[in-house]
């Protein structure tokens, strides 16, 4: 198979850049290896989208397909193995076995939060359980909520969380935070932040619908509404080890125009080397992407 841009990963920032590439006149293929709309399918309620006072992330992500292949965009469930550049095309080898070669290729494959693997916490995300404070935080206004994690983004966002919730305890593994010192600071002199050091949530309870309370490692139990788990990201780019530079935790390196170190190659979205991650920013980053693909290909003619 042959097309002009092969985008891979159909989550906000692979199907923005669909939307972008197909208005602009090119035959586009979007790989997915699940349904259209990656993380958005896990978010309950989004409401921080513009021009979408509140809607669930599943409605957001099938209006967002139903754009991009009113364009003309293809969508294909398989998952590229390997890629590799030939002349001035790129070859992808995919799970099924078929190739697909294109002019240009835009990687917006996304990335999976690190879970804590406690119990209970597959349960209640998207219930209770968080890993992003900006989405979820405004639900939890006025109340109790729990933060795992020691390092920038964790204390970043409990500071965040301490602006509008009630209390927020800080629950971290070590004696010793990997954030900033100014960042440490700042919650050590919250009003309504506290901290359970050399400590951990091994259980996290509810009534079934909902997290009513998390329980550490040294027994202890604690009232909490909402859990927000700050443990890392794994940028899902396995299969580009090798073939385009990666910064220490897998994300691509690119620079302000999505452009990556193999001409013709663009990141977006969650999988890129971003300092925020956001379904607004993915989406802003696929149409730069789309855009510099678009430049791209016409210098090649």
């Amino acid at each position: 198979m042959e097309k002009d841009i092969l985008i891979i990963g159909a989550g906000p920032a692979g199907l923005a850049a669909a939307t972008y590439a197909t208005r602009s006149g090119y035959s586009v293929l979007l790989l997915d290896g699940m349904a259209p709309g990656g993380q958005l399918l896990l978010i309950d309620e989004i409401e921080n989208y513009p021009g979408h006072a509140k809607m669930s992330g599943a409605q957001l992500a099938e209006e967002m397909e139903k754009q991009a292949e009113s364009f003309g965009a293809e969508i294909m469930y398989d998952e590229v193995s390997s890629l590799e550049k030939d002349g001035s095309f790129f070859i992808a080898n995919l799970a099924s076995g078929d190739k697909v070669k294109a002019k240009s290729v835009i990687c917006a494959t996304g990335a999976t939060h690190r879970t804590l693997g406690a119990e209970g916490e597959e349960k209640y995300t998207g219930r209770g359980v968080s890993y992003c404070a900006t989405c979820d935080g405004p639900f939890f206004r006025n109340k109790d909520v729990v933060v795992v994690g020691g390092g920038d983004t964790a204390l970043t966002d409990a500071l965040y969380l301490a602006k509008i919730t009630k209390s927020v305890v800080i629950v971290h593994r070590r004696n010793e935070f990997r954030a900033q010192k100014l960042l440490v600071e700042r919650a050590l002199k919250a009003d309504n932040i506290s901290f359970e050091l050399e400590n951990n949530v091994v259980c996290i309870n509810g009534d079934g619908s909902k997290v009513t309370s998390v329980t550490l490692k040294d027994g202890k139990e604690i009232k909490a509404d909402g859990v927000f788990i700050f443990v890392g990201v794994l940028p899902n780019t396995k299969f580009l080890e090798g073939f385009v530079s990666l910064d220490k935790s897998g994300a691509v390196m690119t620079d302000s125009a999505m452009r990556t170190s193999v001409e013709g190659f663009f990141a977006a979205g969650d999988c890129r080397n971003t300092l925020f991650r956001q379904v607004v920013t993915a989406a802003s980053d696929g149409a730069l992407a789309a855009h510099s693909a678009d430049e791209y290909i016409l210098s090649l003619k």
